[in-house]
């Protein structure tokens, strides 16, 4: 991870929670899931550019059509976002699939079937 100051830490925090609520409440989109989370936010030192990164627990087809949506969003959500924070420069947004929770349910999954049950 690249080197981020604590404001830069702390206005991507409060990016991450702004843009949540407005995927949630504002973007009015049939191929968005209703599952999506925004998981994570990796903004550039210089707030030109951020990378939202999505959660989404659906299938395949609905993951892929959730990035689609808010992609082709971005110009509307970032509008949203400049007026509901303040802040001189709001970044450009790139919306990418967060794996990572699948992913780690996945490993779990595997790892009950070759471990023995526990005594908890």
């Amino acid at each position: 991870m690249p080197y981020n100051s604590n404001r830069t830490i702390k206005i991507a925090e409060e990016m991450r929670r702004e843009l949540a609520n407005i995927i949630r409440m504002d973007v009015k989109d049939d191929r968005l899931s209703k599952m999506a989370t925004v998981s994570r936010l990796e903004l550039t030192q210089d707030l030109c550019f951020a990378k939202v990164y999505i959660s989404v627990f659906d299938k395949d087809q609905a993951r892929d059509k959730t990035i689609d949506a808010l992609n082709h969003a971005a110009s509307f959500i970032r509008t949203k976002l400049a007026h509901s924070m303040d802040v001189r420069r709001v970044p450009a947004l790139t919306f990418l699939l967060d794996n990572s929770i699948a992913y780690s349910f996945e490993i779990e999954r595997k790892l009950k079937e070759v471990l023995p049950p526990s005594d908890e």
